[in-house]
Parts: structure tokens; sequence; C-alpha cells
């Protein structure tokens, strides 16, 4: 595990810890998550099993995690993590077909998922998401990832019944990767009572965070693959 030296920017960066078994992909991490866009590099992990000294040591806002690595992969390395009290959330980085995967690292606890070559401007917009609303699913592979649930053989339950329409509304589209602010524009309502439907879905579903809820509404049907 390599620790790196604090920065000078200020405290409202946003600190993030590598972790990636190849140096030339966290080489490039750490050029696109720069300090003058508000990225603090507090450390890097080159295994899923260095995971848990380095959250440890560095207590990072976020987890950097690749989902393929020779010894303990960002599966296990994500489930690792939630055992925490508390635990930083886990943006997977991932390759074209992993969709199948994808499914198991979110129902691990991952936060969401993005590709490894998407644009450098994608990647810092996925790790504020995460930062700022608690997840992220890349457009790119959201429906393949559906998908994985879907074949998972899980049986569907009814969403529980003390959600009221509109709240089940809101747990949709948070499934669909969608922000509070989108939320608010799709359903025409300000972003406010938005935040406040959110917190009433988490306290009746108990329900750690949005990865949690998205998780949920694909275990439970609201959300499903546009095609077969």
């Amino acid at each position: 595990m390599t620790s790196l030296g604090p920065t000078d920017a200020g405290t409202e960066q946003i600190r993030v810890l590598l972790v990636d078994d190849q140096e030339l992909i966290r080489t490039g991490l750490r050029r696109i998550l720069r300090v003058r866009d508000g990225f603090d590099i507090v450390g890097e992990c080159a295994d899923g099993s260095e995971v848990l000294a380095g959250i440890a040591e560095h207590r990072p806002d976020i987890v950097v995690m690749d989902l393929r690595m020779r010894n303990i992969d960002g599966i296990t390395a994500t489930t690792m993590v939630q055992s925490l009290r508390e635990p930083p959330p886990v943006l997977v980085l991932t390759t074209f077909d992993d969709d199948v995967l994808l499914s198991r690292v979110l129902r691990a606890g991952a936060a969401g998922f993005i590709l490894k070559d998407s644009p450098a401007e994608a990647l810092i917009w996925a790790v504020r998401a995460v930062v700022r609303d608690g997840a992220f699913l890349d457009p790119a592979v959201t429906e393949r990832v559906l998908q994985g649930f879907r074949r998972a053989g899980r049986e569907q339950v009814p969403v529980a019944p003390e959600l009221t329409d509109r709240e089940s509304d809101v747990l949709r589209l948070i499934a669909r990767g969608q922000t509070n602010t989108e939320i608010a524009s799709t359903l025409g309502i300000s972003s406010v009572t938005v935040k406040s439907h959110v917190n009433h879905i988490f306290t009746k579903l108990d329900l750690r965070d949005r990865a949690a809820a998205i998780v949920y509404a694909f275990d439970h049907g609201l959300v499903v693959a546009e095609y077969d």
C-alpha cells in the first residue's frame, strides 16, 4: 500500500483511496483526479487485501476500486469494506463485459460503477456523485446489469406496502441512477421534497444508502431491463 502526502488545497477536497493491481491504471487515475479539481489521493492499494488497512490509515471519503484483481477481487474487498462500522462508499472500476459481476458487487454494497474507458470528465462526475448522492451507475452498462439481477433467479416480493405511490416513484428513479435534482425535474417537484421522500424510503425500508435502495428496487421488480 502506498501512502501519499497531504495536499495544501484545503479541507473541502474529496479524499480518495485508489485500489487497483495495475500501477499504470493508478497513475492514470491520479492524473484525472487532480488537486486542482478538488481531489486528494490520500493512498493507493495494489490489492483488495490492503483495503481495510488503507481505510483505517487514510480515512477516505470514497474508495475507487478495480473489480478484477489477482488476489482479493473487488467483490470480496467491497464486502470487507461493508463490515466496517462506518464504511466509505465504493465506486467500482469495470470493463464492458463485467455486467454479471456488477450485479454481485452491488449486492456486496458498492455505491456504483463506471467503465474503465470512460472519459476523464465522467470519472470526475461519478466520484463526486457518489460522495454527494451516494450512488452512480454508468448508463453504458446499467441495462445489462439489470439483466444480471433478473437472471439471478431471486424471487421477487411485493414492494413494502408502507411506501406511498410517490415514494415508489422516487425509488424507481433512484434505481435508474438519477440524482435528487434529476428526480425533482422528472417528477415536477422540489429537490427538498425529493430529499424528504428519500429519507422516508430509507427509514421505512431500513436501507443504509442509495446503493442499498437500488438493490432493493431490483429485487422487488421496480426496475426491469428494457430488452431481453
